[in-house]
């Protein structure tokens, strides 16, 4: 089925094909009951404005939308920081949104994005309502990457190999000595939580080892009352892998407030290397998925798309490794 044009929006709301045009260029010159009807006419068609097709003609950088589930996190600020840089360095702007893992609010960005012309984008989506978000993406036909997390399978996908990191988080743990190894944080039920699990039990599970998991929000706050909960109901577990190093750095703070020594009393190893996990006390060791060189490829990645029209691999994972720090190796 043809995509709908401006011409089939002028003829269904019944006007012009130039108010229709200025409809989309929000001019003041247009009623607002028409702009209304202009309006109700591209949602009931499915119309989607994009200036992307022209942006690909241009000799000029443009405009790369850049959307983000929760950038409060500093894994993800991270990322789109080193994606801006990247793109900057190459004449194009970015245009940053955070969705706060709403996936209303991410679909009405994305939306807002195509209608003011974007030529491609990269996101790191929030879960739930698929077709809202990538829906119009397709019908618009402009390049889009997944990163970190995929939800749909219409365009191609890259991130980290968190299962390689869950086992190699294990596989050091098991090697200090420690013999109840808990996975602590994330979101029963999600792919990103289910990859990173994958390596911790299957390293548990050649070793004999009977798993340990608390789900829970990938936030500090929950990590430090894990803490909590290991030392009033389980305080024979000795070592955990966090799902990521908000959940670490909790861990930490609530392991203190017990007078429980992290590296010695218990062993801790957390997930994506952020900053902040080698400039606390004791450092954080933690699974380094190199966020900053991601960021970059991704870049990369996707101006190749819109140049020489070489679309990328539907999956691709890039390496990860260990870096071990004190809370997990002790006082050295």
């Amino acid at each position: 089925m043809a995509r709908p044009t401006i011409i089939d929006v002028a003829a269904a709301a019944g006007v012009s094909k130039s108010t229709v045009s200025l409809v989309l260029q929000n001019s003041p010159a247009v009623k607002l009951e028409t702009r209304a009807l202009v309006r109700r006419s591209m949602a009931d068609l499915g119309y989607v404005y994009n200036r992307a097709a022209a942006n690909l003609r241009s000799s000029q950088g443009g405009l790369i939308g850049l959307v983000i589930n929760d950038l409060r996190n500093p894994f993800f600020t991270e990322f789109a920081t080193s994606v801006q840089m990247a793109l900057s360095a190459k004449g194009y702007a970015a245009v940053v949104a955070n969705t706060d893992e709403d996936p209303g609010l991410q679909a009405q960005t994305v939306a807002v994005m195509i209608e003011h012309g974007v030529s491609a984008l990269i996101i790191s989506p929030a879960y739930g309502a698929e077709d809202a978000t990538f829906g119009p993406l397709e019908r618009a036909g402009i390049p889009v990457l997944q990163v970190l997390r995929r939800v749909s399978d219409r365009f191609p996908f890259a991130a980290p190999d968190y299962e390689v990191g869950g086992r190699l988080a294990a596989q050091h743990l098991l090697a200090l000595g420690s013999r109840t190894v808990a996975f602590v944080g994330g979101v029963d039920g999600r792919a990103v939580t289910a990859e990173r699990l994958a390596g911790y039990e299957a390293v548990l599970g050649r070793a004999g080892l009977v798993p340990l998991v608390l789900p829970g929000r990938p936030t500090r706050a929950f990590g430090r009352e894990a803490a909590e909960w290991f030392c009033d109901q389980r305080p024979e577990v000795d070592a955990a892998i966090c799902f990521n190093d908000l959940v670490g750095l909790g861990m930490l703070s609530g392991f203190a407030e017990r007078g429980r020594v992290v590296g010695r009393d218990f062993r801790l190893v957390g997930f994506d290397d952020i900053e902040d996990a080698g400039q606390v006390f004791p450092g954080l060791s933690s699974i380094h998925c190199g966020v900053e060189a991601f960021g970059k490829q991704m870049a990369g990645a996707l101006l190749d798309w819109l140049s020489t029209g070489t679309r990328p691999a539907d999956a691709l994972r890039t390496p990860v490794s260990l870096v071990a720090r004190a809370s997990s190796l002790g006082a050295t």
